[in-house]
């Protein structure tokens, strides 16, 4: 099934034995999102975590008069929601739909049952818990040592990938919410390297003409 090839690619799931596996894709369902929707609230009690098929999930947290950030963009194959799985806290962050999308939804009861019988299933949570550990030290350093518009260069070379020309998946808003900054100053940074010819930008699409110096600027 197309949906065990995915789940087999998630690293929290990808040492389950296959008799597990089955008990997890048993309880598992699909979640069919549209532009928008939230899937889970800030600080709402967890009982599943979720798995991207298709489609982008923005995790974002909110400040009181209501600002967004977005610190994390979720596409195929990303796992997020599970740390409620582990410690039984409420949700840190909001999940919403930045476009039609779809996820596989897995209830953290049948996960409880199998990393109790086989403890050495948890190694995975730690390999997990010290990526994003890593990836949380290197969003850390940016905020620190990259301005706005080193910090919106890396962010629109991450969002391109491998490719020169990409359509923005995301709302400037949405993007200044990544950058963590106002959306006038990831504009502003835009608009200069529109000028200096790194990139060309008409709406939301994008292509990158001078890559090295993005990259130099975003470091």
């Amino acid at each position: 099934m197309a949906e065990t090839s995915l789940l087999r690619g998630v690293p929290l799931l990808a040492d389950l034995s296959d008799e597990e596996m089955t008990q997890v894709e048993g309880a598992t369902t699909t979640t069919d999102l549209l532009r928008g929707d939230l899937l889970f609230a800030e600080e709402q009690a967890p009982t599943d975590l979720h798995v991207v098929v298709s489609g982008r999930i923005a995790i974002s947290k909110r400040s009181i008069d209501g600002r967004e950030s977005m610190v994390a963009l979720m596409e195929r194959g990303d796992l997020f929601g599970d740390m409620g799985l582990f410690d039984g806290l409420s949700r840190s962050a909001e999940a919403r739909a930045l476009e039609a999308s779809q996820v596989l939804t897995i209830p953290y009861a049948p996960l409880r049952v199998i990393y109790e019988a086989r403890p050495d299933l948890l190694w995975s949570v730690v390999r997990l818990l010290a990526e994003r550990l890593r990836n949380t030290n290197t969003a850390l350093a940016d905020s620190v040592f990259l301005d706005v518009t080193g910090r919106t260069a890396k962010r629109l070379l991450e969002l391109a990938g491998d490719e020169d020309e990409f359509l923005l998946p995301i709302t400037q808003e949405e993007l200044a919410g990544m950058v963590g900054a106002s959306r006038e100053r990831v504009n502003k940074a835009i608009a200069s390297f529109v000028r200096l010819g790194w990139i060309d930008q008409r709406e939301r699409r994008y292509r990158i003409l001078n890559r090295v110096e993005l990259e130099r600027r975003a470091r």
